[in-house]
């Protein structure tokens, strides 16, 4: 493996790279202004045309959601619209559209033209890091709003994705735009919501009884529209399509290869939709972290979901304290203390140094190496010890362009050679955290170089990148799950601009004539990483 440091790169492509991010938030927001470019949806196949549907939750009242649009929309424009109310169940929807959100937001790019779930809480900490607070607390009205209204933070404003969330952070949300705003008045209107949201992870189905620790569950059945719709390869098979061939062909596979495909008819079985919706819950799709393509994520408790659930006990405590609201204080804090003591009873490998994730179905963790190794580290929950021995292990995840996903090639995105913006920041923040100054700086540095150079050769940021091949070149390299590499990208914009912060470089670019004028960057309010 290559791990060579490349050179980094010089002030003046810095700067043009924090220019484009800069201009690039306006291209990525959505609001009621924008419903025909957010109603589009390249994943169903849409032209751009605004004919889909915008649903509103059966809790809204319709004549106010009309008169919000009359008040932003031209006559013309309005014309267009077509406002449904959702039925009770989300099965009994027959044309999938847009759900209404009342404020603006943030997309990630390319083929994901809309809000979501974790992407947001990172694509507000670049917001918030270049000034742009209205615009961050918007989007964490947004996500209080979806669970209001949908019942959770959803994977996306999609009416396809009613029936999953995704990874936890709304708590970290909420905290990063209360120390940016210091606003009392919304924080409190934000408690109840944060519980809500809570307590839609930590009851069954997704709580798993008699081991305090939770999984991803998806409440619907049978093929995900958008993945049975889109994810095509150069061939026109769908994702769907390469999994029911792949299991044909006697490949890889953790468990029983019967839990998936039918052995009569050769079709993939309603337990590897269901598995398949559920793992694209984990934001993680598609891996061979939970079993081949994830497909046994139904029996696994993952380090990343309790690892962000137990941030979140920490975080709803913190709220309250911030409040004065201290009646349930220390049922919060008893919360987080048993879920920890639970992930290191379960998740915890004391003979490798490093947190697997937990496969209930055989009794024992999964010794699969994931970047979500250090992500107890970022939260705060890993002891000094088991800090140390994970960064042991940081060589083995560390490539040219930063940290690897995993060290495992299974030709799914979300493993080597392939990193991720989300991941890296984490690790470095994880490092900075415990103390491993040198390692973070390391792992940050060599992550920015990468993405500059191929922002210097391409003009784009992208969602991922060959951290082995240095290139966001992804072609003939992704085997299940979508082929391409989106450009735009939120998360990776965000979290680019959080390193370069780390490393100490926005402040420098003030010393970049051509381009000071242009990016107007704000005064550094945090000179150290929200924890």
């Amino acid at each position: 493996m290559n791990k060579e440091e490349p050179p980094f790169p010089s002030t003046s492509d810095i700067a043009r790279l924090v220019h484009h991010i800069q201009t690039e938030w306006h291209g990525l927001s959505r609001g009621l202004r924008q419903v025909a470019e957010a109603v589009s949806d390249v994943k169903l196949g849409d032209s751009g045309a605004c004919s889909a549907p915008i649903y509103i939750a059966r809790s809204e009242d319709l004549p106010r959601v009309q008169r919000i649009f009359e008040k932003s929309l031209s006559a013309d424009q309005l014309n267009t619209l077509c406002l449904k109310v959702l039925p009770p169940d989300p099965a009994r929807i027959d044309t999938h559209g847009l759900l209404f959100l009342p404020g603006r937001y943030v997309v990630p790019g390319g083929r994901f033209n809309e809000m979501y779930g974790w992407d947001s809480y990172f694509i507000a900490l670049g917001l918030l890091r270049q000034g742009r607070v209205p615009m961050a607390r918007a989007i964490a009205d947004q996500c209080l709003y979806q669970v209001a209204h949908y019942g959770t933070v959803l994977t996306a404003n999609r009416t396809y994705y009613l029936t999953r969330s995704h990874p936890p952070f709304l708590g970290r949300l909420v905290l990063a735009v209360y120390r940016a705003t210091g606003d009392l008045t919304w924080l409190q209107r934000t408690l109840p919501l944060l519980e809500k949201f809570y307590y839609y992870w930590a009851v069954p189905p997704h709580l798993v009884s008699g081991m305090n620790l939770s999984r991803y569950y998806d409440f619907a059945q049978g093929p995900a529209p958008e993945v049975a719709r889109g994810e095509m390869d150069e061939h026109g098979r769908n994702h769907y399509e390469r999994l029911r061939m792949h299991l044909a062909e006697g490949g890889e596979y953790v468990q029983d290869a019967s839990l998936f495909l039918d052995p009569e008819t050769g079709a993939l079985t309603p337990h590897a939709y269901h598995a398949d919706r559920s793992m694209r819950e984990s934001g993680f799709d598609v891996s061979g972290r939970f079993g081949f393509a994830n497909l046994d994520v139904l029996d696994i408790l993952p380090v990343c979901l309790n690892t962000l659930l137990w941030r979140l006990e920490v975080d709803i405590a913190k709220v309250r304290a911030f409040l004065g609201a201290t009646s349930t204080l220390e049922v919060w804090n008893e919360r987080a203390r048993q879920r920890a003591e639970s992930i290191n009873e379960h998740l915890w490998d004391e003979e490798t140094g490093m947190f697997f994730d937990y496969d209930g179905r055989a009794g024992r963790r999964r010794a699969y190496p994931f970047a979500t190794t250090f992500w107890p580290l970022w939260a705060g929950l890993a002891t000094e010890v088991q800090a140390a021995r994970i960064v042991a292990h940081l060589p083995d995840f560390e490539a040219s362009g930063g940290l690897l996903t995993s060290l495992h090639l299974s030709g799914c995105q979300w493993d080597r050679p392939f990193g991720w913006a989300p991941l890296n920041y984490m690790a470095v923040m994880g490092l900075h955290r415990y103390g491993y100054r040198h390692e973070a700086r390391r792992i940050a540095r060599r992550f920015v170089t990468l993405v500059t150079s191929e922002f210097c050769r391409t003009g784009q940021l992208y969602e991922k990148y060959d951290l082995e091949g240095m290139t966001s070149d992804v072609t003939g390299k992704i085997q299940f799950g979508y082929p391409t590499n989106e450009p735009g990208f939120g998360w990776t914009n965000a979290c680019t601009l959080e390193l370069l912060d780390y490393l100490g470089l926005l402040g420098d670019l003030d010393t970049e004539q051509t381009y000071t004028a242009r990016i107007q960057l704000p005064p550094r309010t945090m000179q150290k990483p929200i924890v």
